[in-house]
């Protein structure tokens, strides 16, 4: 199996087939753009204070004084409380007397209260959100960034889970099954009658999500060629990924009813089903199941789209080869059997559960930036574009462990450097936060990709979801870097940089797969230099075979590679 795109190679790299699978794989992350952020606009808290009933006889002056005036935390003019109310039957009694607040009345010396009968919220934004359905404020705050872990947990499961599966029943049919869960759960979550139904339902919605993705993006760097797998797994599913992402706010704008939004953002989802009868099983997957006349069918049906004659026998070594080797199943404990794999694979995590941290951190902080909510979102969505580009390019033609550590370790110098900047200079400080998640988002893509180019065939969706397990645990916590601003203003950015700039650093441990063939079996990885070793390594044929069945053993012979 080690010669598949040399026995594929007829089929050229950007045929009618490939520009088929290509950008039909990048329709089905379409949804996951939308619902991916959408929590931004369901959860978002909007302006509120303490209700005073309607029927309690106040004068319009004692109703707009009812709240207590408290420091906003980050050093400006105090606000009304959002959390307490002077005492009612206070209120009632100097109302009743004729008396008026801050001039006959020293409002210091009037008992407060909490908000006994609910609160009232500004309706001018959103019509609904969950937060307002539920009253997730003041002692019920921390309920909001909970959500949002919630759905991250459904990530971390998901990526457990569909991973395995993948490997062992196919791509294409994980693919598909977790669309129509994402699309399902999604419609559900609309009728949902409270906030735990609620989560419960968003964790499935975020297993499915990241389960498609990953299935998606796995297939599609299977299926296609050298050349184009780079701009697929790069520029690609990221690219639609943030065209939803642009669409959610524009959604939102015009749907300020988290119901009704939750309907809209579910649709694109279901729409995605039928292309079942057009994106075919990864033939590479097939192969190493030792299915050769189905992945032989998939390369046929490739040629006759692409208007190229097959040779009859382009499967046939590989054939041989697969009957004459005892069929493996593998699994997660692979990941960590050997002392190289291992390694790389420890690495990789701490690497994605940072670049997780700072991407989705700073994501979900767009609507805590000054100015319009729908906006930031959207130029939040808008700086991907460029970044994902720039990761192709870097992909395409930069050294791997360079790009990773220069956009890593610059992002978080840039995050860093905010601090710096004064309270009146809000524009260039939103300017620098866009800054850093464009170079964080670049990092995020070429990382999805130079994973896959680390791990062998058998194990490649596997390794991919084990990843995205680990950075999970990120994604998780994202959300209460945000909440960290109610202590202090600089602290989510100052937390954001150090690490990313030590994941940079970090980054430079692994292996460089820059112009390597992309491995097929396990033996065929490459070694893992950690701090000591600068020279590029892979495991020739013949090597393959000595070390065949010594994958558990520390020490492989290796040839070297110059580049």
């Amino acid at each position: 199996m080690s010669d598949f795109e040399a026995a594929t190679a007829i089929l050229g790299e950007w045929g009618p087939f490939q520009r088929q699978v290509f950008f039909l794989l990048c329709l089905t992350i379409v949804p996951n753009g939308f619902t991916g952020m959408s929590i931004v606009f369901l959860a978002d808290t909007p302006p509120h204070r303490c209700r005073v009933p309607a029927h309690v006889n106040l004068t319009a002056a004692w109703r707009n004084s009812s709240s207590p005036l408290e420091e906003d935390g980050h050093g400006g003019a105090p606000v009304p409380s959002q959390c307490s109310r002077y005492k009612l039957d206070d209120m009632l009694s100097f109302s009743e007397r004729g008396l008026l607040p801050g001039v006959d009345v020293n409002l210091s010396d009037v008992p407060k209260e909490g908000c006994l009968d609910g609160w009232e919220y500004d309706r001018s934004v959103y019509i609904s959100t969950i937060t307002s359905e539920w009253d997730l404020v003041c002692d019920n705050r921390w309920k909001t960034p909970l959500t949002s872990s919630v759905f991250f947990c459904g990530y971390l499961t998901g990526s457990f889970i569909s991973g395995q599966l993948s490997d062992r029943y196919g791509r294409k049919i994980v693919l598909f099954v977790t669309i129509a869960v994402q699309a399902l759960f999604t419609f559900i979550q609309v009728f949902s009658q409270s906030w735990s139904m609620f989560c419960a339902v968003f964790f499935v919605v975020g297993m499915g999500q990241i389960s498609n993705f990953m299935a998606a993006f796995v297939l599609g760097t299977e299926i296609l060629g050298p050349r184009v797998r780079t701009i697929f797994s790069t520029m690609g599913v990221s690219v639609f990924f943030a065209a939803g992402y642009m669409l959610l706010p524009l959604l939102a704008f015009f749907i300020r009813d988290w119901r009704m939004l939750l309907l809209g953002i579910a649709m694109p989802g279901f729409l995605c089903v039928p292309l079942w009868w057009f994106i075919p099983e990864s033939p590479r997957w097939l192969l190493s199941q030792g299915r050769v006349k189905e992945a032989e069918a998939i390369i046929r049906v490739a040629a006759k789209r692409n208007k190229i004659e097959p040779m009859p026998v382009i499967f046939s070594l590989l054939q041989k080869e697969r009957q004459s080797q005892k069929q493996t199943a593998h699994n997660i404990c692979d990941l960590l059997n050997s002392r190289n794999i291992r390694w790389i694979s420890v690495t990789l995590w701490l690497v994605w559960n940072t670049v997780a941290i700072a991407y989705f951190a700073l994501s979900l902080n767009t609507v805590n930036l000054h100015g319009n909510a729908y906006f930031n979102c959207f130029l939040s969505a808008v700086v991907e574009i460029p970044a994902y580009t720039l990761s192709w390019v870097l992909f395409r033609w930069c050294p791997r462990r360079l790009s990773i550590f220069s956009t890593l370790f610059m992002g978080g110098l840039v995050l860093l450097f905010i601090q710096l900047i004064p309270a009146n200079l809000i524009s260039l400080a939103i300017t620098l936060e866009m800054i850093g998640k464009f170079v964080v988002t670049t990092a995020f893509a070429i990382v999805y990709a130079y994973t896959a180019e680390l791990y062998p065939t058998v194990l490649r969706n596997t390794a991919i979801g084990t990843c995205s397990m680990a950075s999970r645990i990120g994604t998780i916590i994202a959300p209460y870097f945000i909440y960290l601003r109610s202590y202090s203003i600089s602290l989510p950015n100052t937390l954001l940089g150090s690490l990313t700039a030590l994941s940079g650093l970090l980054s430079l441990l692994l292996p460089e797969s820059y112009g390597m063939p992309l491995p097929d079996t396990i033996t065929r990885m490459l070694h893992f230099p950690g701090c000591c070793q600068k020279t590029l390594y892979a495991v020739t044929d013949t090597e393959e075979e000595e070390n065949a069945g010594k994958m558990k053993s520390p020490v492989v012979h290796l040839k070297k590679e110059h580049h």
